[in-house]
């Protein structure tokens, strides 16, 4: 079984046996990527011209994905990595935790150029209540996950495991980043921050690996563990998903407190709703909210079917031995 506390016998990468966490190292090594390969020098020119409600919006992302990132790299560190058994997902999370000290450096770059308030990206995440509680939603299931008495070979122990990957991967990657990803790019849809988009496609690139491993991880265990397929057990992984919405709507009124020019509040939380059924889906639930997706030109990176196809294909724009071409 994959989880469980690593042993001796646990230390052979060879013979593979989850074969989808080797092709997903592989992957993820080959999408390698650094954030100074990007000039901002256009961007500091666009924020010149922005408006202080499009600033608003910026300053408040960045204030969230500063600390997430590292707040991932925890929740991988002490909840995910000592429970499970299996070499190759360790390969495969050593990886993604350089990745995401990468992102969180790269979110550093976007500080050191923009003219954004750091007083205020530094305290917001500590000190404005939508977004703490977001931070707190993720670092209580942490709490739980890594609590001393925990076994995490009894039912309770691996029900919190599951639960604790729910939170951070399936509503925090899956659905909180994702939603922010959007608001970011859709800056670029209006001409602006263009290379602060080409940041965000690579995270996004490595964001849908860290998703694929979480779901195919949650997917495994329920297989190798059926007395954790229940009914009640399913309502309550489709209740913290529910919650992690409605965390996210309230996030997103702060950050369009008067909305921009094709962005408010009600457009991004629906598309929070229509990527969460995405994700409910993945996991094998129907959908909650059955709405649709308004912003279509996002629907490569949050479709199932688009997202299981571009792990199915090789993706060539992102290798390391081609970046030097480009």
């Amino acid at each position: 079984m994959i989880l469980g506390k690593p042993l001796n016998q646990d230390m052979n990468l060879r013979p593979i046996k989850y074969q989808w966490a080797y092709d997903l190292y592989n992957q993820a090594v080959a999408n390698t990527w650094f954030p100074h390969e990007v000039s901002l020098s256009e961007d500091l020119d666009d924020w010149k011209t922005m408006t202080d409600d499009e600033r608003h919006a910026i300053t408040f992302l960045m204030s969230f994905f500063n600390p997430t990132e590292l707040i991932v790299n925890r929740s991988l560190a002490l909840g995910v990595y000592p429970n499970l058994k299996a070499p190759e997902a360790h390969l495969y999370l050593a990886k993604q935790m350089w990745e995401e000290a990468n992102h969180c450096m790269a979110f550093e770059y976007v500080l050191e150029t923009l003219p954004i308030d750091r007083e205020a990206i530094f305290s917001w995440h500590l000190n404005k209540p939508s977004m703490k509680a977001k931070e707190d939603f993720v670092t209580d299931y942490l709490a739980r996950t890594t609590d001393s008495s925990l076994d995490i070979e009894t039912l309770a122990g691996k029900k919190q495991f599951v639960k604790n990957l729910v939170s951070y991967n399936i509503v925090m990657e899956g659905i909180w980043f994702y939603s922010g990803f959007m608001v970011a790019l859709s800056f670029r849809q209006r001409k602006k921050l263009k290379n602060l988009g080409s940041i965000i496609d690579w995270i996004v690139r490595d964001e849908s690996l860290h998703l694929k491993f979480g779901i195919n991880l949650i997917l495994t265990i329920l297989e190798e563990n059926s007395e954790l397929v229940t009914t009640e057990f399913s309502a309550e992984i489709r209740q913290l998903i529910i919650k992690g919405v409605e965390l996210e709507k309230n996030y997103n009124e702060d950050m369009f407190p008067k909305g921009i020019l094709g962005l408010n509040a009600n457009y991004v939380n629906q598309y929070v709703q229509y990527v969460a059924d995405r994700r409910l889906e993945e996991l094998g639930m129907e959908p909650e909210y059955n709405v649709t997706n308004p912003a279509k030109w996002m629907a490569t990176a949050t479709d199932t079917l688009e997202l299981v196809n571009f792990f199915e294909t090789q993706n060539t724009n992102y290798e390391v031995d081609n970046r030097a071409t480009k």
